[in-house]
C-alpha cells in the first residue's frame, strides 16, 4: 500500500487596527514574535484544525496569538512553496482583517507589536516578509 503525504493547511492574518473613531491605518499591521521554532517575527496564524474552515481558523489563531477579535475583510492570497516552512510542506491562505483594541501576546506568541509595512523586522519567519511585500504592493 502506498502512503500519501499531503501539504498541511495553515492560515495567516494581516491585522490592521482601528482607532477610537473606527478608522483603520492600512500601513500598520500586527506582528508576533514567535515563542517556538522557527523563531522570528511573523504574521499571526497557524494550523487549520480538522473540521474547521479557513475563516474559523484565521479568527481563532488571531485571538489565540494577539487576544484580538478580528473581522475578516477578504482573502488576500495563497502561498504554497514547499520550502516556505522548514518544518513541513504547508499551504497558507492569508486573510486581511481589522480589529479594535490593544494586542497582547498569548499562546505561542512571545511578543506582539504594531509595525509599519515599510519597516518590518529583518528577522521574519517563514515567507512572511514576502507576504507583507506583496500586500504592500497589492493592497487595493
Amino acid at each position: 500500500m502506498t502512503a500519501y503525504r499531503n501539504p498541511v493547511p495553515t492560515v495567516d492574518i494581516i491585522i490592521m487596527l482601528e482607532d477610537e473613531h473606527s478608522n483603520v491605518k492600512p500601513d500598520e499591521i500586527v506582528l508576533i514574535k514567535r515563542k517556538n521554532p522557527p523563531y522570528g517575527w511573523a504574521l499571526p496564524g497557524g494550523f487549520v484544525d480538522y473540521g474547521e474552515t479557513l475563516e474559523q481558523a484565521a479568527i481563532r489563531e488571531a485571538k489565540e496569538e494577539t487576544s484580538l477579535d478580528v473581522i475578516l475583510l477578504r482573502q488576500f492570497h495563497t502561498y504554497s512553496d514547499p520550502a516556505r516552512d522548514s518544518r513541513q510542506h504547508t499551504i497558507t491562505t492569508v486573510y486581511v482583517a481589522r480589529a479594535k483594541g490593544k494586542p497582547e501576546a498569548s499562546d505561542d506568541a512571545r511578543e506582539v507589536k504594531i509595525f509599519n509595512i515599510c519597516n518590518v523586522p529583518i528577522d521574519m519567519a517563514f515567507d512572511h516578509a514576502q507576504i507583507i511585500e506583496d500586500y504592500k504592493n497589492n493592497r487595493y
